[in-house]
């Protein structure tokens, strides 16, 4: 489906060369990178800005025909234009790196080398570990949501989602996507993460339970295409709603402002490998592509993967 890229304000608006242009990588990222449709709104916004920037910057429209002209002294200057708006190095490094996969892609059909733009460094930044609860915070954090809620069933919706999250390792997007058709469920769960890729996630009992005491206090109707978890009027509940559950949750608990829904998958990966669990199960778990990502999710040190080498290796 064709994008449009021309909203946004005059500011943002393009030539019809370089819209169409812009609409035609997006496609291409969502049709070949499977990327998802939040994914590609943000890469839309991240390149409007910066052809907007490349015209006002360089006093003449980004045309598919002029980009061979950059190089990274524009690169640079655009990204000390989005500093001084305050974007964080964290955000700033996305930006680009969604410019360079586009710069690349013009490259190829326009024939010209974009080395001279794509070697500009971005900026460097400190890449935050998350912290986990420990088990005693995470079953008194599900404890407190279960009276959480004035009302009844939106309790036992709040306490199902959060059991989902911490039991299953399931993303707050993932939980909350789910349909009707999910239910009832067995004793595992097939869900379509980040990039499509699919895993298979075993359902603890207590999730089960937790799902099936919703749904008995549900006023709506169980729908294959209906939403699972409802919100009071009926819709798909938001994340937002489940921050806001989480929120109160820790600050009548005394928990840090680290203890998010995410904070839940964390610590499901995190307890699940101090019980013994190894790295690429609990990577296959999470729907991590990368191990090296899961051994960052979960805070292993290389001691400890050594420590499990030695322990577990035949001729040690």
């Amino acid at each position: 489906m064709t994008r449009n890229a021309t909203g946004g304000g005059p500011e943002l608006a393009l030539a019809p060369a370089m819209s169409d242009a812009l609409s035609r990588w997006l496609d291409s990222e969502g049709a070949t990178r499977d990327r998802s449709d939040h994914t590609l709104r943000a890469y839309q916004a991240d390149l409007l800005g910066f052809l907007a920037f490349v015209g006002q910057h360089r006093a003449e429209p980004a045309l598919p025909g002029n980009l061979h002209q950059l190089d990274q002294t524009d690169m640079r200057a655009f990204a000390a234009s989005e500093r001084a708006r305050g974007l964080g190095a964290r955000s700033l490094a996305r930006k680009l790196s969604a410019v360079r996969s586009f710069i690349r892609w013009m490259a190829d059909r326009e024939g010209f080398e974009p080395s001279k733009l794509l070697n500009a460094r971005g900026p460097r930044y400190r890449r935050s570990l998350p912290r986990p609860l420990q088990p005693d915070q995470a079953r008194e954090l599900l404890d407190m949501t279960a009276g959480g809620h004035p009302t009844p069933w939106v309790a036992a919706r709040d306490l199902a989602v959060l059991t989902l999250l911490y039991g299953c390792g399931l993303r707050i997007s993932e939980a909350l996507q789910m349909n009707g058709s999910d239910w009832p469920m067995g004793e595992s769960l097939i869900i379509r993460g980040k990039g499509g890729r699919e895993r298979q996630v075993p359902v603890l009992p207590v999730a089960r339970a937790a799902i099936a005491d919703y749904l008995r206090q549900c006023p709506w109707p169980l729908e294959p295409q209906a939403p699972l978890f409802r919100g009071v009027r009926g819709a798909r509940v938001q994340p937002a709603i489940i921050a806001g559950v989480m929120r109160l949750a820790r600050e009548r608990l005394g928990l840090p402002p680290t203890a998010t829904p995410h904070a839940l998958r964390h610590s499901f990966a995190t307890h699940l490998l101090a019980a013994g669990g190894d790295l690429r199960t609990i990577q296959e778990l999470l729907g991590h592509a990368s191990l090296s990502t899961t051994q960052v999710y979960t805070g292993v040190d290389d001691a400890h993967l050594l420590a499990v080498y030695r322990a577990a290796h035949p001729r040690s």
